[in-house]
């Protein structure tokens, strides 16, 4: 796989939590999301976010991955579906990550497990940092 050359821009976000409420996230570059917490209210909750940044890296990464292999122009969508299932001992974590790819378009079964491979295992920054055992530098502000 080639080098990949992405652009910065600024990253990270903060989320503001009062003795009541819900979190307010706002992202560096100024996005901004309510968190929701009960299961019968529409919208993300941490972990819905978890699940919605895997899949948004995933199938950003496959049309890189197909671009890069001169396909792209064969391709009419591509999902990633994802879901979890937690652990039931031991720290609480998401266990096992379930992901349902589709790839809409004129290309055989090799070039999607190919793109899919890419994306996956090679591309998608979320799920090589989840696959990694990333450090936390934690601080404690005033």
């Amino acid at each position: 796989m080639a080098d990949l050359k992405a652009r910065t821009r600024p990253v990270g976000a903060t989320a503001v939590l009062g003795r009541t409420g819900f979190p307010h996230v706002t992202s560096a570059t100024k996005g901004e999301l309510d968190i929701v917490t009960s299961p019968s209210q529409p919208g993300f909750n941490p972990l819905d976010l978890l699940y919605a940044s895997l899949s948004a890296c995933l199938v950003l990464s496959a049309r890189m991955a197909a671009s890069q292999m001169g396909v792209l122009d064969k391709i009419a969508d591509i999902t990633a579906d994802v879901t979890g299932v937690k652990a039931t001992e031991g720290l609480s974590r998401v266990e096992t990550f379930n992901i349902v790819f589709s790839i809409k378009g004129d290309i055989d079964e090799e070039t999607r497990h190919k793109i899919i491979h890419a994306a996956e295992d090679e591309i998608c920054t979320v799920s090589n940092t989840i696959r990694g055992n990333p450090s936390f530098s934690t601080t404690i502000a005033e």
